[in-house]
């Protein structure tokens, strides 16, 4: 549970525009950034005239703009993703420099590479980073990103979505858990993210790519599987939950649809894994207790 983790928020309160405002202002954490003055006066300005709590498509013009969270929800950096025909550019702050050092970039930037992939549906990701910055020249290069051109100045990173598709299944996130989905789920969840926005379902699409997928009669037997009823600490808070598809979901009676957060979140973990997950407003720290049903254990194979 120590291992770097950063979570992507959408979501750019008048919080978050002071917290960028001093770091912005810290002439270390702005060295490397090119448009650093552009972007304070941009953020001095939003701030002194528009009375919004909420400042977030502001901040998504000409791009998509997250803050860059840490487990404890505490924010430490951000990451835009501007996309221009097929290819997108990323740009990765991490703003407070007690942070540097802990490989918190390194999982901003995985976090950035799933939203430019699976979300904005990007053929290629960009990194222009320069040739002096060795500390994100290195978190680019650990990432997988190949060197496509340099300039005295600058050098240019790419990630094509093939390359970061093979990384994933072959070299998962430290943070993450070896994940396993059954054959027949596979095909059935497939199936199912072709009837949903893109943008609603983008985290479940990478959960399927990274699994392992297995047969139904040799999936291990706590495992939660698709129709699964699971033992569950979240934060502090035991519950029972089941995991079903969307048409079955009742969050009174704990079913929880996979396309929910947590219901994404806990696909394909096995009894004693515990991880963090990102949902709507905030990080959850989640263990899978226990597996009290599951229908390939049981024989029950849905087809």
């Amino acid at each position: 549970m120590n291992k770097p983790f950063i979570s992507l928020s959408p979501e750019i309160t008048r919080a978050n525009a002071l917290t960028l405002m001093d770091w912005l202002a810290d002439e270390e954490v702005t060295h490397y950034l090119s448009d650093s003055r552009h972007v304070s006066r941009f953020i001095e300005q939003v701030i002194g005239r528009v009375q919004l709590p909420i400042l977030t498509h502001l901040f998504n013009q000409g791009g998509r703009f997250f803050m860059a969270y840490d487990r404890d929800d505490v924010p430490v950096g951000f990451v835009r993703l501007v996309k221009t025909g097929r290819d997108c550019e990323m740009v990765l702050v991490i703003g407070n420099r007690d942070n540097w050092g802990r490989k918190l970039g390194a999982s901003a930037i995985r976090e950035g590479m799933k939203l430019a992939f699976f979300d904005m549906r990007a053929d290629q990701l960009i990194a222009k980073i320069h040739a002096d910055n060795v500390r994100s020249l290195n978190a680019f290069l650990r990432s997988g990103f190949v060197l496509d051109s340099e300039t005295p100045s600058m050098k240019s990173f790419v990630m094509s979505s093939q390359r970061y598709l093979r990384l994933l299944r072959e070299s998962p996130a430290p943070h993450t858990c070896d994940i396993y989905i059954t054959e027949v789920d596979q095909a059935r969840l497939r199936n199912l993210l072709e009837l949903e926005p893109p943008s609603d379902i983008f985290e479940l699409e990478h959960e399927i790519e990274r699994a392992i997928v297995v047969d139904p009669r040799q999936v291990a037997e706590d495992v939660v599987t698709m129709n699964s009823k699971a033992l569950l600490q979240v934060d502090d808070e035991e519950v029972e939950v089941a995991l079903v598809y969307p048409e079955d979901a009742d969050e009174r009676a704990g079913k929880l649809s996979v396309c929910s957060g947590i219901g994404t979140a806990i696909l394909g973990y096995k009894e004693g894994d515990a991880f963090n997950w990102r949902t709507s407003n905030r990080t959850r720290h989640i263990r899978i207790g226990k597996v009290l049903y599951q229908p390939e254990a049981a024989g029950h194979f849905h087809l």
